[in-house]
C-alpha cells in the first residue's frame, strides 16, 4: 500500500387592479416611461391653475361678471382636461359591460356636483384624483426601476469573428461555438467560455455582488456581465434565447403574473365592493325621503356624491400590488429573484429550512487531500485510470480530480455509465473500471478495506477488473457566511434547520455539528431527499423551504413549499424549477429573502388597515352630513398617496 499526502496541492478551482388609468397595460406603461417631456402633467396643471383662479374670483368677487353661465363655463373648462380622460375610460368600461369601476364612481360624483351647483368641488375632486393617479404612476415606475434595470442588461449587439474580422451581429443571430469579442466597458452579449488568459467582470446587476470577479481562461462567463478589463474573447456556449440572462429577463418580466393571495382577494373584493357602494349611494339619496320629515333632495344627493368619492377603491387596488411590486424590486436589488409575489407571502410562513450541503453551505470547490494505492500501480498509472473515467463526469469532485492532474490521461474511457448517487462505470484501456463511493463497490461485490469507514472526508474509490485499486480523499470547505446564514435564519423566525446531503453521512454530520443544525442526514440519493421532504411536509403546521444547487435537487425544489436555488444564474434547471433564485451563492440571502417577505407583508397590511380605517370614518361622516367633498378627496386620493408613500419605503429598507 502506498499513501501520499496531497493536502498542500492546489485546490480546484406592473401592478394592475381596477385603477388601470394610472397603471394601464404594459404597452401604455412602456410608452409613458419613454416620454421625454412633461406633457402628461399638463392637463392637471391647467385644471389646477384654473381651479385656483376660479376659487380666488369666487372668494374676493373682484370680477362682477364671474357668475351664472360665465362661472359655469369657466369651471367646465377647468374640469375637461382632467375629467374627459376619466369619463372616456368609464364609457369604454361600460361598453365592455364593466359598469362599476372607479371611473364610473368619479364621473357620477363630479357630474352630480355640477348638477347641484357645486362647481369648484366637482373640479377639485377630479383634479386631485388626476394628481393622485400621476403620483401612483410615478410610484409604479420607481418600484419597477430595480426590476426594469435588468432589462438594460440586454445586449444590443455582439462582435462576432466572421470572414477574418469582427463584425456587429444581433445576439439572436450568433451560433454556439462562434468567437466573440467584448471590449472594455461593454456587456457580455451571450453565455460563453473565456478564451483570453484572464478577465475582470462586474456582475453587480446579475448577482447583487458589487466586487468585480476575476476569471481565467476556460471559466464560464454569463451574458449581462460588464467587462472591466481590456479587450477579451469568448467562445459562445449557448444561443441567446437559452442564455441565463434571457431566461432571467423572461422570469422577471412575468414575476407579477403570479399574484399573492392578498392581491387576488383585493381584486375580487373591489369587483363586489364597488357595485355595493353604488347602490348604497342611490339608497342614501332616496330612502331618507320615507323617514326624514324635512327631506331635501339636493342635500341628500350631495351626501351620496361624497359617499361615492370616498368609496373609490383606488387606495387598495393600487397600493397593495405596488407593495408586492416594491418587494420584488427590493429583492432583485439584493441579488434575489422571486418568480412571483405569491412566494413573497409564502416565505413569511416558512418555519423549516432544508439545505443541501455541497455548493449550498460549502464552496463545492474540492481538492485532493490524500491518495492511497493498494495494487501494484504507480501513482501515474493509478491517476490515468481515475482521470480517464472521471473526465466523463461534470460532478464537482470529478472536476477537482481533473484539475489536480498535471498531465492528461494516457487512456480514454468508453461505455461510461453514470450511476446516480454512486459513481461511474466504464471501460479504460480494455479493463472494467469503477470509480465512486462504497455503495458502488458493494453493489459490484468489491471488497473495501475497513480503514476507509473511519475516514470523514469524501472518498473516491477505484476498482479495476473487480479488484480494489485504491482511493483518493476529497476535501471541501464551508462558505465564509455559512454560520452567519444559520444564525440569521433563526433570528428571522425559522424554527428548524436541517441538512439533506448526498455526501457520506460522516461528513454531513460533521458539517451539521459545526453549524449547529437541528439534524442532518447524509448518503441520500435524489429520490431519498424527495422522500424526506415529503415526510416533513406531512407534519402539521410545517412550511418547508428547500435550498439546493438546482440540478440533482430539482425534484425536491419542485416539491417543497418554496424551492430556493443557490447560484441559479448558471443553472438552467435552477431557473426552470426553483421559485426563488439567489444569484450570488451566499446562504445569508435566505434570511434576507424571509425578511423582505415579512417587510412586504407588513407594508401591505398597514395599507389595508389605513385605507379601510379612514374610509369607514369619513363614510360615516359623509352619510351623517358632517363631511364635504374636501374630506372625501382626502379619504380617496389622500389615503391612496399615504399608502403609496408607505409602499415606497420598501425601496429604501436595508435587510442585511
Amino acid at each position: 500500500m502506498m499513501k501520499k499526502n496531497l493536502a498542500k496541492q492546489k485546490a480546484s478551482p406592473q401592478p394592475q387592479g381596477s385603477c388601470a388609468h394610472c397603471c394601464g397595460n404594459d404597452e401604455t406603461t412602456e410608452a409613458t416611461e419613454k416620454t421625454t417631456n412633461y406633457s402628461i402633467y399638463l392637463p392637471a396643471i391647467i385644471s389646477f391653475t384654473m381651479l385656483m383662479i376660479g376659487l380666488t374670483l369666487d372668494y374676493f368677487k373682484v370680477l362682477p361678471f364671474f357668475k351664472n353661465h360665465i362661472r359655469l363655463a369657466w369651471y367646465i373648462a377647468a374640469y375637461l382636461p382632467v375629467g374627459l380622460p376619466v369619463l372616456k375610460e368609464g364609457w369604454q368600461s361600460i361598453k365592455k359591460g364593466n359598469f362599476f369601476t372607479e371611473f364610473f364612481l368619479m364621473g357620477i360624483a363630479t357630474i352630480g356636483a355640477f348638477a347641484i351647483g357645486e362647481y369648484p368641488e366637482g373640479v377639485a375632486v377630479m383634479v386631485f384624483y388626476g394628481v393622485g393617479e400621476l403620483f401612483q404612476g410615478a410610484a409604479v415606475k420607481r418600484a419597477r426601476g430595480n426590476i426594469k434595470a435588468l432589462l438594460d442588461l440586454r445586449p444590443d449587439h455582439a462582435l462576432v469573428f466572421r470572414d477574418h474580422s469582427y463584425i456587429p451581429v444581433a445576439p439572436e443571430q450568433v451560433e454556439i461555438g462562434e468567437k466573440i469579442q467584448v471590449r472594455a466597458g461593454e456587456k457580455v452579449p451571450l453565455d460563453g467560455a473565456l478564451i483570453s488568459e484572464k478577465g475582470s467582470f462586474n456582475t453587480a446587476a446579475l448577482t447583487g455582488e458589487s466586487k468585480p470577479i476575476s476569471l481565467k481562461k476556460g471559466d464560464p462567463i454569463y451574458a449581462g456581465s460588464i467587462n472591466t478589463s481590456g479587450v477579451i474573447e469568448i467562445t459562445t456556449t449557448k444561443e441567446f434565447k437559452d442564455s441565463s440572462i434571457a431566461r432571467i429577463l423572461d422570469m422577471v418580466q412575468n414575476a407579477t403574473a403570479r399574484k399573492s393571495k392578498t392581491e387576488l382577494f383585493i381584486r375580487k373584493f373591489a369587483k363586489v365592493y364597488t357595485p355595493i357602494v353604488t347602490y348604497l349611494a342611490i339608497a342614501l339619496t332616496f330612502l331618507p325621503y320615507f323617514f326624514v320629515a324635512d327631506y331635501i333632495f339636493q342635500d341628500w344627493l350631495y351626501r351620496a356624491l361624497i359617499f361615492l368619492v370616498i368609496s373609490c377603491p383606488c387606495a387598495l387596488v393600487i397600493s397593495i400590488p405596488l407593495g408586492y411590486f416594491g418587494g420584488l424590486g427590493a429583492a432583485s436589488r439584493n441579488g434575489i429573484l422571486f418568480k412571483g409575489a405569491s412566494f413573497l407571502d409564502t416565505m413569511t410562513k416558512v418555519n423549516t429550512v432544508a439545505l443541501d450541503k455541497t455548493g449550498t453551505l460549502t464552496k463545492g470547490v474540492f481538492k485532493i487531500k490524500d491518495l492511497v494505492i493498494y495494487q501494484d500501480f504507480t501513482e501515474s498509472e493509478f491517476m490515468s485510470y481515475l482521470i480517464a473515467i472521471e473526465a466523463q463526469s461534470t460532478h464537482p469532485i470529478a472536476k477537482a480530480i481533473l484539475e489536480h492532474a498535471t498531465d492528461k490521461s494516457a487512456y480514454s474511457a468508453t461505455e461510461v455509465l453514470e450511476i446516480a448517487g454512486k459513481g461511474l462505470k466504464g471501460k479504460v484501456n480494455g479493463k472494467t473500471v469503477l470509480a465512486g463511493n462504497k455503495s458502488l463497490m458493494n453493489s459490484n461485490k468489491i471488497k473495501v478495506p475497513t480503514e476507509i469507514d473511519s475516514i470523514l472526508e469524501s472518498v473516491v474509490m477505484l476498482a479495476i477488473d473487480g479488484k480494489f485499486a485504491g482511493y483518493v480523499t476529497i476535501a471541501d470547505e464551508l462558505k465564509e457566511d455559512a454560520l452567519t446564514a444559520i444564525l440569521n435564519m433563526r433570528k428571522a423566525g425559522v424554527k428548524k434547520i436541517i441538512m439533506l446531503s448526498g455526501d457520506k453521512d460522516s461528513i454531513t454530520q460533521k458539517v451539521a455539528k459545526e453549524l449547529g443544525l437541528d439534524w442532518a442526514k447524509g448518503g441520500l440519493l435524489p429520490e431519498e431527499k424527495l422522500e424526506e421532504v415529503e415526510q416533513l411536509k406531512k407534519q402539521p403546521d410545517t412550511k418547508i423551504a428547500f435550498v439546493g444547487d438546482g440540478i440533482n435537487d430539482a425534484p425536491v425544489l419542485a416539491t417543497s413549499d418554496v424551492g430556493i436555488a443557490m447560484g441559479g444564474l448558471g443553472s438552467d434547471v435552477a431557473i426552470e424549477t426553483a421559485d426563488i433564485i439567489i444569484q450570488n451563492d451566499q446562504p445569508t440571502k435566505i434570511a434576507t429573502a424571509i425578511k423582505i417577505g415579512n417587510s412586504t407583508r407588513k407594508i401591505v397590511w398597514q395599507n389595508i388597515v389605513l385605507a379601510f380605517g379612514i374610509k369607514l370614518i369619513v363614510l360615516a361622516m359623509g352619510a351623517g352630513g358632517m363631511a364635504t367633498m374636501w374630506e372625501a378627496v382626502f379619504a380617496d386620493v389622500g389615503v391612496a398617496l399615504l399608502a403609496i408613500l408607505n409602499a415606497v419605503r420598501l425601496q429604501k429598507m436595508q435587510w442585511d
